[in-house]
């Protein structure tokens, strides 16, 4: 099942402005998101990983900066990653796509990852941590500017590349997840993330494709599994054991050799796929875990994610 919050941007065809990459091209990665759900720490993740970083670029510089990497910047820096916040006018966030045509027209291959999390988090976050939120004022409460900001950030996150749902996340998970995706050599098959989670801890919002397996016979009501996760022997031979936990790996494998393909011949450069149990434990891990280890002997950028063991 496809995900509603994710859209493929993707051609058939390659077209001027079109995101495939071409040898020797200057690797900009733009950051935007929501306000209390990780950019700073995608920044300085990416950071680590030798990227020039600059923080909360204005949108109309955007030009500006892709003419000067192309001068003189791109000498010295080949990998640059710019965080942009809903700190513009609305009518220079609208403008973004316009903007980011431009950007991929020059010799640039550019990517732009979008953070969020659910509302209830991010109040949360802001709650502890006193942060103030970039958009509040004596008029304008935190919900309403969490809202807000959501409106105005709408055209950058219609063009991204890669949605990240750090609700469920800690910094070391999204530090992780962050080097996952980047340390893949972008001229190498498309990077395939399987995540297990439980449904009742809320779907992921990042994923492309989400798999219920909770139909599937549970661990859970067996006592000496319980404790147990999908990792451990005795609860492999007792899945392995049921015919339909079987025939649903075995549909879920062919089901993502028939389209995975198809994505990838896109340009798509990342995929999540989700499959949830209901406390993500047994049967979810389980199933990633299979599907990790059978993809991983094709593909050389497979990763496995388990949201709740983390």
């Amino acid at each position: 099942m496809s995900h509603p919050d994710l859209k493929s941007k993707t051609q058939s065809t390659p077209q001027p402005g079109s995101k495939t990459e071409a040898p020797g091209q200057i690797k900009v990665i733009i950051v935007s998101g929501l306000s209390g759900s990780g950019k700073s720490i995608a920044l300085n993740t990416l950071e680590d990983l030798d990227y020039y970083c600059i923080d909360n670029l204005p949108v109309g510089m955007l030009k500006a900066m892709s003419e000067q990497i192309n001068k003189e910047w791109g000498q010295n820096h080949n990998r640059i990653a710019v965080g942009i916040d809903a700190r513009n006018s609305s009518d220079e966030l609208g403008n973004f796509p316009d903007l980011l045509d431009k950007l991929n027209n020059q010799n640039l291959s550019s990517k732009i990852f979008f953070l969020k999390a659910d509302n209830n988090t991010l109040l949360k976050r802001f709650s502890e941590t006193r942060r103030k939120h970039p958009l509040t004022s004596k008029d304008v409460s935190l919900a309403d500017a969490i809202e807000l900001e959501r409106q105005l950030l709408a055209p950058i996150a219609e063009n991204a590349d890669l949605y990240i749902d750090t609700t469920h996340t800690n910094i070391y998970q999204l530090r992780d997840l962050i080097r996952e995706r980047v340390t893949s050599n972008n001229h190498e098959p498309m990077s395939l993330l399987f995540q297990s989670f439980g449904y009742k801890h809320g779907i992921p919002g990042d994923a492309d494709f989400v798999f219920d397996v909770r139909c599937l016979p549970n661990p859970h009501w067996e006592s000496t599994l319980r404790p147990l996760t999908g990792k451990d022997d005795k609860v492999i031979e007792y899945l392995e054991g049921q015919p339909t936990v079987i025939e649903m790996l075995e549909q879920i494998k062919q089901f993502m050799n028939i389209w995975a393909p198809r994505f990838e011949s896109e340009s798509r450069s990342y995929m999540t796929v989700a499959v949830g149990c209901t406390g993500g434990q047994h049967r979810s891990v389980y199933m990633v875990e299979s599907l990790g280890k059978y993809f991983g002997k094709q593909r050389n950028n497979v990763a496995i994610r388990h949201r709740e063991l983390s």
